[in-house]
């Protein structure tokens, strides 16, 4: 059985485009699921070609219930974050999620600050998330 990821992203997709072509990469086996918070963000990452592809809260609400592992950054989870495009419902359904949560700590996009995370340009945090979900699918 292949293990389910949920990438989610908003604004312009590039971080979640990124992500996905990164995971896909060195897991080939792995069933990714988009979603975007908007319809810029879904056409973005739509070309890095994950398995399926869906736009908006209701289908952030949906994905969450079956994900093995959600990847984003950390405005995921956070209400009225991404300049607003993460509304309470999303942040709740991530949250609340049984899948394990692989959050990276882009802090211009959600300002917030995470204390003690390295303040690394966004290419490195997509390396590093990539690497830590194939040690998790292994």
């Amino acid at each position: 059985m292949r293990s389910r990821i949920l990438v989610i992203d908003g604004q312009g997709g590039k971080l979640g485009r990124s992500l996905i072509e990164a995971i896909r990469a060195r897991c080939q086996s792995a069933e990714i699921t988009a979603v975007g918070t908007n319809g810029l963000a879904t056409s973005a990452m739509a070309k890095a070609k994950p398995d399926h592809i869906a736009t908006g809260e209701n289908a952030v609400m949906v994905c969450c219930r079956t994900a093995e592992l959600i990847v984003g950054p950390i405005g995921i989870v956070i209400a009225d974050s991404l300049l607003g495009e993460i509304t309470p419902a999303m942040a709740v359904a991530v949250g609340q999620s049984p899948g394990e949560k692989l959050l990276l700590p882009v802090g211009g996009r959600c300002s917030k600050l995470v204390v003690g995370a390295e303040d690394l340009p966004v290419s490195a945090l997509v390396e590093k998330a990539a690497e830590i979900v194939l040690e998790k699918l292994n």
